[in-house]
């Protein structure tokens, strides 16, 4: 048995030697090592032989076994170095060719102004606090003064949900609920920047959906200088240190007194032109101090504070900062449109 074996490691090893291939390695395994091979009809003998002569024939079946299976993992791995090698031969990169240019992505536009308008608040000492899209009837119109049959809760400006579910039609909910989480009723100040929905016909200038920076400051001596003074900051920072800053009288159910605001025009200085079509002015947000009512419903009392309240588009802002002239293109992902802002400095 003794010869045996040893003649069979020999045309094992010699047979490993030869072969090229994975498959041709496996029926090399199969034909010496597997279970109707002569070295396991050998081992099936063994229990017949003295004990003197299985432990020699053991001992040799085992160097056997350890010469072939070595044999055979040193093969394999030979056939998969060389088949890699081939393959990365193959498909081997000629660096001397001229690359073509990655197109990276880049900032929105709309983030690039609400990451500014953040900024400028922050640092004036302003919290930043978001609240939910779908929002109560009660959250969206009752608190903030708009009772029942006022033409801003007419379901052809809303997406009601159900009767008193809708999706937001501005983020002043996001300051009532900041309100009424105000349990000790301390002066505070935010802005609640997010996305907001109106039922409008999507065009160059209107869009069924938007995005709007609210700002609420309520405290005690708060008066309408005080909210003078942060629009004309907030438009110097967004359009330049020589801006300027008129107010108009108008009317908002959750402000009073209520203005919109204008900024002189950047590109005429006043003097007249396309932009801001000959008036030297362009209207950029609504403003005002707010209404007792308001204050009172969320537990304020309002013969102890006072506060203002704004409203920008950032959009809008976003428009007049760029030049953009058609509001879809916010809304196309077209990197021709996005790569407009890459690295741009204002």
């Amino acid at each position: 048995m003794i010869e045996s074996l040893e003649k069979i490691k020999n045309e094992a090893l010699q047979s490993i030697d030869e072969v090229t291939d994975e498959n041709s390695l496996n029926n090399v395994k199969s034909k010496y090592m597997g279970k109707k091979s002569v070295f396991s009809e050998i081992m099936s003998k063994m229990g017949s032989l003295s004990n003197e002569e299985r432990k020699e024939v053991g001992s040799k079946s085992n160097e056997v076994r350890a010469s072939i299976t070595e044999a055979l993992d040193n093969k394999l791995k030979s056939i998969k170095d060389e088949e890699l090698n081939k393959k990365l031969e193959g498909d081997k990169i000629d660096i001397t060719l001229p690359s073509k240019k990655i197109r990276k992505g880049t900032r929105h536009p709309l983030t690039i102004v609400r990451e500014e308008i953040e900024d400028l608040f922050i640092s004036m000492g302003y919290d930043v606090v978001s609240g939910p899209e779908v929002e109560t009837d009660n959250y969206c119109f009752e608190m903030l003064n708009l009772p029942k049959g006022h033409p801003a809760r007419d379901a052809q400006d809303s997406f009601y949900i159900t009767d008193e579910m809708l999706l937001r039609t501005h983020t002043s909910p996001v300051q009532i609920r900041s309100m009424l989480a105000n349990e000790e009723k301390k002066p505070f100040k935010l802005i609640c920047p997010g996305k907001t929905y109106r039922r409008d016909d999507d065009d160059a200038t209107h869009s069924h959906q938007f995005s709007q920076v609210e700002g609420l400051v309520v405290g005690e001596n708060i008066s309408l200088s005080d909210l003078k003074g942060t629009l004309e900051l907030f438009a110097k920072k967004m359009f330049g240190e020589d801006r300027k800053i008129r107010f108009r009288s108008s009317f908002f159910p959750f402000t009073e007194p209520s203005y919109e605001v204008d900024v002189s025009c950047f590109k005429c200085n006043e003097k007249g032109c396309n932009i801001c079509k000959g008036t030297g002015w362009i209207e950029i947000l609504g403003c005002g101090m707010v209404h007792p009512n308001v204050l009172e419903n969320c537990g304020f009392d309002h013969t102890k504070y006072q506060g203002f309240a704004f409203g920008v588009g950032i959009e809008r802002v976003a428009s007049l900062k760029y030049g953009v002239t058609n509001m879809r293109d916010y809304f196309t992902n077209d990197y021709r449109f996005l790569r407009n802002f890459d690295r741009k400095e204002i």
